[in-house]
């Protein structure tokens, strides 16, 4: 007997977790199905959460309804505001969590959702009726069947785990197997596959580590939560530790390349630029005396630490070697070896932008099967193919964040008009409208866009909209509290400001450099003094008020763009006023509109305008000669 389900989300990980509450939330019947429901929401590498970048992106994923900032909650134990120092823009929160605590979070969350299945089996491969998706089938012949089925695979696709430099023992992490079949059964299916890697550094004993030797890095010490909806309780707090590599090491690791996975020609597969093994750090930046490493604990529970900074695929007695040198750690127990792993992706050029394949209606992919890296982008991934899976057997409108909304906007565009040569992770540095963009202002940005699409449980709205009024009666106070100048200028003294002889409102001091929002609260008495966030979020908008306003104007010409629509059966390979690296690219990209189009590498602006003039022409059924004159004007949706 076939068990029926509106969608099924194949994978437990960051981004299958993500996908199957979000499904579930908007009333699709929803199955999650993986290999060990014990593992569901598994670290499998740094049990960290969040970084540059990536924690504006957990705050998204957050204030859409999602897990992963509730779970962080629940189970950090080490938090840091990084980029204190640069503008506000670019700050990032980064959670070090319990390894134990966080996937029980993760598994305590979803069970708390109606409409939501959990079932404990190895899929291997999708059934069609005719040309429409069925379902999936597991390896013990089972079949279940839905209307849409979201694929987040992570490593798993033919995964290989290599140590050294003989060949590699087939896993899709450590002690766990690979799915081989899915990963035939999905090429089987016409679609392009390519090979990525990624590793993990070695963990050892805390016990037999020389903290004396090592600089400490303690946490910040305010209550910050990266979940609006929801106050989990906070566990205690630890510190973690800095050191750095010398020239033994360098030396260890020189004379046994030879050995390593990648350098010994085992591992074929790209991986990530800004996540290098000790070996790529070596051969890359040979004149680098040293590398920074940071010892991270794992639990509470546990003395073993995480080596960040020493992702490596040597052999273990070279890993032994290369440990023992680095200060603090001459008498260092390795308690598990770092390795690197190689696995399937599918290029996402193949993906709409609500991450369903193109050629598989009803099929989405999500994570590192899109060839990212990194738990918070998947995260964000599967959010946005479980709510579109489940919008779609709904015959509802698909749900596409644009650049200018979130972090998760800019990912989903990057990967599907862009494509990946190599591991995609996320920075600052992609997003056109950071300023827009902040960690702070995520539930206001998108907290009622997920409302009105139906992300929010019940209990989550009736929080947004508490934190909506809260917000308000914030900004209000600044805006009319008229502070006299023996309040106003202890706090002027305070920030090194120009004092007052006249009674000032509260807003205009504000906006002056280094004054704080929370001082002048608590000089002026406000009654929500105290509350850092709600302050702080506030404080953000009235000093970069006009340097928003600026971005907001970028951001509605980019929409004005993104309205003109390039459908799919355009026959760009016809279209001779364009370059011909444009039309290769867009035939095999296919925009959906003409926004998408200009953020393609190898699209001129003159493409654009011509491009343009295409389209009409091509709807009116008239033939653009190639002898015509480019257009020399601006699009009039530019």
């Amino acid at each position: 007997m076939t068990r029926s389900y509106d969608v099924i989300v194949v994978g437990g990980g960051h981004a299958g977790t993500e996908a199957a509450a979000a499904s579930a939330r908007l009333g699709a019947r929803t199955l999650l199905i993986t290999p060990d429901l014990s593992r569901v929401g598994q670290m499998s590498c740094n049990p960290a959460i969040g970084g540059v970048a990536k924690g504006v992106v957990v705050r998204e994923v957050d204030a859409l309804g999602g897990v992963m900032g509730r779970a962080t909650d629940a189970s950090r134990i080490h938090f840091r505001m990084l980029n204190r120092s640069k503008g506000p823009a670019v700050w990032s929160p980064r959670a070090q969590c319990d390894r134990g605590l966080y996937p029980r979070g993760v598994r305590r969350i979803l069970d708390g959702i109606e409409k939501l299945d959990l079932f404990q089996e190895m899929i291997t491969g999708v059934w069609m009726e005719g040309e429409r998706l069925g379902g999936v089938v597991t390896r013990g012949g089972q079949r279940f069947s839905a209307g849409a089925v979201v694929v987040t695979a992570g490593t798993f696709l033919r995964g290989r785990i290599h140590v050294g430099g003989e060949a590699g023992v087939p896993a899709g992490r450590a002690g766990e197997a690979p799915s081989i079949e899915l990963a035939e059964a999905l090429e089987a299916r016409g679609l392009e596959v390519a090979r990525f890697k990624t590793g993990t550094p070695p963990r050892v004993d805390g016990r037999t580590v020389d903290f004396s030797r090592l600089e400490v890095q303690a946490g910040d010490v305010n209550d910050y939560r990266f979940s609006a909806y929801v106050d989990e309780p906070i566990p205690e707090q630890r510190v973690c530790w800095i050191t750095w590599t010398g020239e033994g090491l360098r030396k260890v690791v020189q004379e046994n390349l030879g050995r390593s996975a990648l350098y010994g020609g085992a591992i074929s597969g790209r991986g990530p630029r800004y996540c290098p093994s000790i070996e790529d750090k070596i051969v890359k930046f040979p004149n680098a005396p040293r590398h920074q490493v940071f010892l991270e604990p794992e639990g509470l529970e546990t003395t073993e630490l995480y080596v960040n900074g020493l992702s490596t695929s040597l052999p273990g007695d070279v890993q032994e070697a290369f440990i023992h040198t680095v200060p603090g750690l001459e008498e260092a127990r390795i308690t598990k070896l770092g390795y690197a792993i190689e696995y399937d992706y599918f290029p996402p050029h193949q993906l709409r932008h609500t991450l369903e394949v193109r050629s598989v209606p009803g099929l989405f992919f999500a994570g590192q099967i899109n060839g990212t890296t990194g738990y918070e982008e998947a995260a964000g991934q599967g959010l946005v193919a479980g709510a579109n899976a489940a919008l779609k057997v709904q015959g509802l409108e698909g749900f596409v964040l644009g650049r200018d909304q979130a972090y998760i906007g800019v990912l989903v565009d990057d990967l599907v008009t862009k494509g990946v040569d190599e591991p995609y992770r996320l920075f600052t540095s992609r997003a056109e409208f950071r300023l827009l963009l902040r960690q702070d202002n995520a539930p206001e940005r998108l907290g009622p866009l997920a409302e009105r699409r139906g992300l929010l449980l019940p209990e989550q709205a009736a929080a947004l909209k508490d934190r909506r009024r809260r917000w308000v009666e914030v900004r209000e106070w600044f805006r009319s509290e008229v502070l006299v100048p023996e309040t106003a200028n202890k706090v002027l003294r305070e920030a090194e400001s120009a004092e007052v002889n006249r009674p000032v409102r509260a807003e205009e001091l504000l906006r002056r450099p280094r004054v704080r929002g929370e001082s002048l609260a608590r000089a002026g008495g406000a009654p929500f003094a105290g509350n850092d966030e709600l302050v702080a979020a506030v404080e953000l908008e009235v000093k970069y008020e006009g340097y928003v306003r600026r971005e907001e104007d970028r951001a509605r010409r980019l929409r004005d763009q993104a309205g003109f629509l390039l459908p799919d059966d355009l026959p760009y390979a016809d279209f001779v006023t364009l370059s011909r690296e444009a039309r290769d690219k867009l035939v095999r990209l296919r925009p959906g509109n003409l926004a998408q189009a200009g953020r393609i590498p190898g699209v001129s602006p003159a493409d654009l305008q011509n491009l343009v003039l295409e389209v009409r022409r091509a709807r009116r059924g008239v033939a653009v000669d190639a002898t015509d004159e480019p257009s020399q004007g601006s699009p009039d949706i530019l």
